[in-house]
């Protein structure tokens, strides 16, 4: 089968109405139910967020952790306008869907963990900028790249509208935007690595190091492969599609690539600056970080040989590990192993939970909605799913 037959892309159609979309709907409307009351009556209503932790996992989870998974358009977009990798095309549109909901969700989360939501404009109101803030970097890159996602990813849309001459008006320029979804992802994805290390000495000796943003990067780049490998082998078994093990088998190789070198200069860092014995300290937060690391380490040993990436269960194993390792990296710099001094605490609230488990449930339903009525996965594979 020839990759330009594979490169056309159709909707897989079907109903909309099943169980996952339905139990989608209620998270949906949960998270929506608590997000008005937080708006209306405060943080102190719905969240467990103080003066000595202002942030919860609305901001690491949904906006640290959530952009780091949603880099798998970024990272396709490498392999295939830098690397001149074109083999990998019948990938870029599942991927950047993904990043698409998962930033744009990121984005308005930011809102709810906003003290003065209603503020929330300075952001983009010039008057207001601080160019010398990191946290400005962050917000300005994140904004842009968002609107950069709907431009590259609006030709779906076109497409299915039967706008083939607008199509082709904006291919002229969509370079400018394919450069823009390279260039702003790298910037804040280091960014918030630099967030890190602004923090000094309230994050533990393991996690605080001037490589954060070297660090981030690395890792937002195997977790965007990871999630790459999690996302086709779930969507395969969901649409009774065939996994595209020949695409997926060597994107993995330069995965383990990335990865290895992540894992070399993590543990140089740790090594050089001398604090690798609070590793081996017995306190959770030396257990969090072997978990964290075995979890990086793991697809070595379930996708290491070729012949291990031409199974679709280790392939899949492989992706779950690399985004628990990149989901616990955060998780340890900025909760776990993050301490703003005695008399201090945090865990989340139910209502938080409840909220960040609401924004994937939009996140899989906005999926399920658009692969259906949309052109975004190949054509063989659509009809293969009725």
């Amino acid at each position: 089968m020839s990759t330009q037959h594979h490169a056309i892309p159709a909707p897989v159609g079907g109903n909309l109405v099943n169980a996952t979309t339905f139990v989608c709907g209620v998270l949906i409307a949960v998270m929506a139910t608590i997000i008005l009351i937080r708006l209306f009556f405060g943080l102190a209503s719905t969240t467990n967020v103080n003066d000595g932790y202002s942030w919860g996992i609305w901001v690491v989870v949904d906006v640290f952790i959530g952009s780091a998974l949603a880099c798998g358009g970024f990272c396709m977009a490498l392999l295939v306008y830098i690397f001149n990798k074109g083999q990998y095309h019948p990938l870029v549109r599942p991927a950047l869907l993904g990043s698409l909901f998962g930033y744009t969700l990121a984005g308005a989360a930011i809102t709810f963990d906003l003290g003065r939501w209603w503020n929330f404009w300075h952001i983009f109101w010039p008057g207001y900028f601080n160019v010398n803030s990191v946290m400005f970097e962050v917000a300005a890159c994140i904004t842009l790249y968002i609107i950069v996602m709907w431009i590259e990813f609006s030709p779906v849309f076109l497409e299915k509208m039967g706008l083939h001459d607008t199509r082709k008006k904006l291919n002229k320029v969509m370079f400018i935007f394919i450069a823009l979804g390279i260039v702003l992802p790298m910037m804040h994805q280091a960014s918030l690595g630099t967030m890190l290390v602004v923090m000094g000495d309230q994050v533990n000796p393991l996690w605080q190091t001037p490589l954060q943003p070297l660090i981030y990067l690395l890792t937002a780049i195997t977790l965007g492969y990871g999630v790459i490998l999690f996302e086709s082998c779930v969507a395969a078994s969901a649409y009774r599609r065939q996994i595209e093990v020949p695409l997926l088998n060597p994107m993995a190789r330069v995965m383990l690539g990335i990865m290895g070198f992540y894992l070399f200069a993590r543990f140089a860092d740790v090594t050089f600056r001398g604090v690798l014995g609070l590793a081996f300290q017995f306190n959770y937060v030396a257990l969090t970080f072997w978990i964290e690391n075995a979890c990086f380490a793991a697809p070595f040993l379930l996708i290491g040989s070729a012949e291990a990436r031409r199974n679709p269960a280790r392939l899949f194993l492989a992706g779950i590990a690399v985004m628990l390792g990149g989901v616990l990296l955060r998780l340890n710099g900025f909760l776990i192993a993050f301490d703003t001094g005695p008399g201090w605490s945090y865990f989340p609230s139910l209502p938080e939970l409840l909220v960040t488990v609401g924004i994937f449930a939009a996140e899989i339903l906005g999926y399920v909605i658009i692969t259906r009525r949309f052109p975004v996965l190949p054509r063989e594979d659509a009809q293969l799913a009725h």
